[in-house]
């Protein structure tokens, strides 16, 4: 049986979150080039800006939940490799690791699943990236992750990062056939509250990442190229509601940061904006049209 290395696939689903929902273009003749208010701009960008963050704080969650090692739960569950933020990139969480979270793992003998695994920060824990986290999460993984098949559905007890409360189901799968490594990561009535002031957002996500181009060189990363497709929904307490929906499917290759091509549609209380990542060049020019009107940006 072929190893599906997986932690390739990795920086696609880290960049995602990131990258997404920053920039946009399309062709002239294909879109309508009224200018919108600029209440109206505004509120689209907001919303474009809340799917962004939205997409970052389950982000974490997955990177989170990929980096169970075996010093955590007496096997690897995750993709061997640590992408979490929980500890010093390269550094393996053990027993001896000073941590303020512990980690139970049921049933605890090796190989036998489903396995519950209960990461506890207590009243405060505060990770490498500088968040503070309190709460617990809490992961069913039904094979180690790594295994094609696998699923990781992960819930929330009350579970904060820094001033934000989060709820709803995590859920990621192995998607992977004897020739394509992929993922699916969905959340399920996610929800994001501001404990300081009590606004929220609801969401609801489903990705799909194929690595369309390396799999052929296991052991040589920089040939290796991803295709990203899915969409999400979203509201928020202020009364919008927008939606979103990769057009064309956006492409991130392993040597550069920035996705290069691809197309996201995201309508906002009915009024739409394009995204488009470019021709395929690696660069961080980007441009967001709103009702056809293009507002230039750096990624």
């Amino acid at each position: 049986m072929k190893t599906i290395n997986l932690t390739r696939l990795l920086p696609a689903f880290v960049l995602l979150g990131a990258l997404l929902f920053t920039s946009c273009k399309k062709e002239n003749s294909a879109v309508n080039t009224t200018e919108d208010s600029p209440a109206e701009v505004a509120a689209t960008i907001n919303a474009t800006t809340e799917e962004a963050q939205t997409e970052e704080q389950f982000e974490d969650v997955f990177n989170i939940t990929a980096s169970i090692s075996s010093e955590d739960a007496g096997e690897d569950l995750g993709f061997d490799a640590n992408v979490s933020v929980l500890a010093d990139p390269g550094v393996r969480l053990s027993p001896s690791t000073q941590r303020c979270f512990t980690v139970t793992v049921v049933p605890q003998q090796p190989g036998l699943f489903p396995k519950t695994v209960t990461i506890d920060f207590g009243n405060g824990c505060l990770g490498r990236d500088g968040k503070y986290r309190k709460g617990k999460i809490v992961s069913i993984y039904t094979k180690r992750l790594l295994v094609p098949g696998a699923i990781v559905s992960t819930t929330f007890v009350g579970y904060h990062v820094d001033s934000f409360k989060i709820e709803g189901t995590h859920i990621t799968k192995n998607t992977s056939t004897s020739n394509m490594q992929g993922l699916k990561v969905t959340v399920i009535d996610g929800k994001i509250t501001n404990t300081n002031n009590g606004n929220w957002r609801k969401w609801n996500s489903t990705k799909d990442i194929l690595q369309i181009a390396g799999n052929g060189t296991p052991n040589f990363p920089l040939d290796d190229i991803y295709k990203i497709e899915g969409g999400a929904r979203g509201s928020n307490s202020f009364g919008h509601t927008w939606a979103s929906a990769i057009v064309d499917p956006l492409i991130k290759k392993f040597t550069c940061r920035w996705i290069v091509k691809g197309t996201v549609r995201i309508v906002r209380d009915g009024r739409e904006a394009l995204l488009d990542f470019g021709n395929g060049d690696c660069d961080d020019d980007a441009i967001i049209y709103i009702n056809g009107v293009p507002h230039p940006i750096k990624l």
